[in-house]
Order: C-alpha cells, then sequence, then structure tokens
C-alpha cells in the first residue's frame, strides 16, 4: 500500500512539474511575442528590448535544459539575474545616483563571481553521476 501511494504521488508531482513547466513556457512565449509587438509598434529596437527578449530566451533555455537533462542548473537563474540588473541599470541610469550605480555593478561583479565559483567547484569536485559520464564519454572518443 505504501507504494502504491508513493507511485502515485510522484506522479502526481511529476504531473505537476510538466504543467508548471509547460506554464511558464507558454508565459515566456506570449511575452516574447508582446515584446516583439511593442517593438513593431515603434518601429524602434533599443538596448533594452534586446536584452528584454535575451531574458526570454534564458528562461526557455533553463526550461529546455531540465527537460534533456533533468537537471536545473543553478547557474542559468544568475545569468538571468546579470542580464535583468544589466538591463535595469541602462534602463534607469539616468535617475540613479552613482552609489547606486556602483551597487548594482557589484551585485553583477559578485554573481559573475559566484558563476566562476560554481563552474569550477562543478569541474574541480564532479557529482559521481558526471564523473560517470565523462568517463564513458571518454571511451566512446578513443574507440
Amino acid at each position: 500500500m505504501k507504494e502504491h501511494i508513493q507511485r502515485f504521488n510522484s506522479y502526481a508531482l511529476s504531473v505537476i512539474e510538466h504543467v508548471g513547466l509547460m506554464v511558464i513556457s507558454v508565459a515566456t512565449v506570449v511575452s516574447m511575442a508582446s515584446e516583439i509587438l511593442k517593438m513593431y509598434d515603434r518601429l524602434e529596437v533599443t538596448l533594452s528590448d534586446l536584452l528584454m527578449l535575451f531574458l526570454y530566451l534564458e528562461v526557455i533555455a533553463m526550461v529546455q535544459r531540465y527537460y534533456t537533462s533533468g537537471k536545473m542548473p543553478v547557474r542559468f537563474p544568475l545569468y538571468i539575474a546579470i542580464v535583468a540588473l544589466a538591463r535595469y541599470m541602462i534602463l534607469d541610469m539616468k535617475l540613479m545616483t552613482e552609489w547606486r550605480m556602483m551597487a548594482i555593478a557589484a551585485a553583477i561583479l559578485i554573481l559573475a563571481l559566484a558563476i566562476l565559483l560554481i563552474r569550477y567547484g562543478h569541474v574541480r569536485f564532479p557529482y559521481s553521476s558526471d564523473e560517470n559520464l565523462q568517463r564513458s564519454e571518454h571511451r566512446e572518443e578513443r574507440d
């Protein structure tokens, strides 16, 4: 009985997860289309528009990466945060004090350093499943 409940709960959570990812994907595509229509109406594309489209693409890439690997790398939200902070800085630069600009730049630097640290940790101390994958890829290259 316990196994049956566990299987049902696992299935239900999997369905909720997939529905949630689909909602995120559809909402992202709708938002992206809306942004493109705004650019078309204005007959102008600004750097802020391009950064916003890049943010949408990062969200879609994050969902796609989850579907292909079953994992959600923590680096993707950090990339999104960097682009979002850069976009914020570009949009409100004229209204910002020097200290606020320095704080945002420092936040971007901290996020970039965090990405480097995570990447270094992943390469230097891979998970056991990553080691097995790397070994099998290395064997395939030799054959």
